[in-house]
């Protein structure tokens, strides 16, 4: 996968970017609506980073697919994935 940032390291942060992402696209990839502390205790990773590969999601090099958030109470919010099926890059 081609992670990138000012602090990224390829060879310190490549492997566990990839498999924290393969496991948060697992779990949402059945379209259902989840904070983001149940995806974070799916993934097994904190809150910021699940929120970090949500937002890869939905980059080119990620497939483009749609990531829907909506407020449930207050600040908490719910996100799901819609995944992008016309993508050549899924």
């Amino acid at each position: 996968m081609n992670f990138s940032g000012t602090t990224y390291d390829a060879e310190l942060d490549c492997q566990r970017l990839t498999r924290q992402y393969q496991r948060a696209y697992d779990c949402m990839a059945d379209g259902r609506w989840r904070t983001l502390e149940a995806l974070a205790t799916v993934v097994g990773a904190p809150t910021h980073s699940v929120s970090a590969r949500l937002r890869d999601m939905r980059k080119k090099r990620f497939g483009e697919n749609l990531v829907e958030r909506k407020r449930i109470a207050g600040g908490l919010y719910e996100y799901r994935l819609i995944v992008n099926t016309w993508s050549d890059l899924i």
